[in-house]
């Protein structure tokens, strides 16, 4: 989803937020208040999604963050996994509408970010979502707050794969080492470095907020 052309801004850094647990309240918090809400042991609950993830080849999220199949055919594997191997009957349908209810926004982190716009800094959400998740994303922070914005599900890769971050610095007009991502993931921000990014370990907004203003601080300004 491209919103702009990729002209360099006036800063020479991109900041690429990512959005769950960053852009919302803590992935673990999610969970726990969803596992209750569908009546599963949290700890069931991950490992079927795991052993899903496993048939495809991929981790947990990765079945419906490409997409290699859709929101509902996932819950139904999901169901046939917590019944057949732990005993577990479960109604897992309507996945994300459950999944994001009363979820609210990261509005401190949202705020910051518009603070690194006004100081001339191109600023984009690079995400790994599933599709049918995007109007939550959409409900909770519009794409207003963003220059351009990079969804697993809409480009095929998803991160830590080199290819989702070269085209991300490609969409932003700058160089690997211009952009920074903010994620609460430890192996994204590991992928983000291990292609030439800067990156910052998101733990909480004025923690990750200090870390990149001090980037911005420290880039040299863009010729005009």
């Amino acid at each position: 989803m491209s919103l702009t052309d990729p002209t360099p801004a006036s800063s020479p850094l991109a900041v690429w937020t990512d959005f769950g647990g960053v852009l919302t309240p803590p992935v673990g918090v999610t969970f726990n208040e969803f596992a209750d809400r569908v009546g599963v042991p949290l700890w069931a609950l991950k490992e079927s999604m795991r052993l899903v993830g496993e048939k495809y080849g991929t981790d947990s999220m990765g079945a419906i963050d490409i997409p290699l199949i859709d929101e509902a055919t996932w819950s139904d594997e999901l169901e046939d996994v917590l019944g057949g191997t732990f005993g577990i009957v479960a109604d897992l349908q309507h996945f994300g509408d459950r999944w994001f209810a009363g979820r609210p926004a990261n509005q401190a982190w949202a705020a910051h970010l518009e603070t690194f716009r006004a100081r001339g800094a191109f600023v984009g959400l690079l995400s790994n979502l599933p599709p049918s998740w995007d109007r939550h994303r959409r409900f909770m922070i519009d794409d207003s707050h963003f220059d351009d914005i990079v969804l697993s599900h809409a480009v095929g890769s998803r991160k830590p794969e080199p290819a989702i971050f070269e085209l991300a610095a490609k969409r932003a007009g700058l160089e690997p080492h211009q952009c920074v991502l903010v994620d609460d993931l430890e192996k994204n921000v590991a992928g983000a470095i291990a292609v030439g990014w800067q990156a910052v370990h998101f733990h909480d907004a004025d923690q990750a907020a200090h870390q990149v203003s001090r980037l911005l601080d420290t880039a040299a300004p863009v010729a005009v």
